[in-house]
């Protein structure tokens, strides 16, 4: 597969603090999981979460259910490195989003941050939001950051989509209500600005 030789390159080439995607930590998204009362037993799923340190966060505020998903086996071995004895309470699962199959409503909090942005078909996007609407429990919280539509056309070398809070909502449709949105200036390592777009929403008890 293209992109996943894509990605494992750049989490062998570059440590985990260097990519430009890196945050020392989650707080825009541990905020919205707090604030949205997410108990501590509540089963969360960080999609593309590879190296990300929002695991780190979560499993220090309790929290005891985690699942990390990542097309990057790399991404993942630098993540239980990281988080060393801890690694055992955590599921890591090394997938492709559009392809895996898990069970249905297995999950409380759908968390994606810059994943659904490299999306760049009417297709790929369909696939996952058919994806979030299988594997989320009726609702659900489910939060999806992307850049935002001020922010950059490329990342890692790879094109993306860019959305405003309204376009972004509109790509998942009425079946997700919009608890609210926020804007963020990420700073890269590199010391650049990249504008993000953070969207919360509940799915819809069917």
């Amino acid at each position: 597969m293209v992109l996943k030789k894509h990605w494992e390159k750049v989490y062998t080439s570059k440590a985990d603090t260097e990519v430009s995607w890196f945050q020392e930590h989650a707080q825009r998204s541990l905020k919205v999981i707090r604030d949205a009362n997410i108990p501590t037993s509540a089963s969360i799923i960080d999609v593309g979460g590879g190296a990300s340190t929002l695991v780190d966060d979560l499993l220090a505020n309790g929290y005891e259910h985690l699942t990390v998903l990542d097309l990057s086996g790399a991404a993942l071995v630098t993540a239980k490195a990281r988080i060393g004895a801890c690694t055992a309470d955590v599921q890591w699962l090394e997938a492709d989003i559009l392809a895996v199959e898990l069970p249905s409503h297995a999950y409380d909090v759908w968390h994606d941050r810059a994943v659904f942005h490299f999306l760049t078909t009417e297709d790929e996007r369909h696939t996952y939001v058919q994806k979030v609407l299988q594997m989320v429990k009726p609702g659900g919280l489910v939060i999806i950051a992307t850049f935002a539509e001020d922010g950059p056309t490329q990342c890692s070398g790879l094109a993306v989509m860019r959305y405003s809070a309204n376009e972004l909502h509109a790509e998942f449709g009425a079946q997700f209500e919009l608890l609210g949105h926020e804007k963020e200036t990420h700073h890269t390592p590199g010391g650049n600005e990249q504008k993000f777009v953070y969207c919360f929403c509940r799915k819809v008890a069917s």
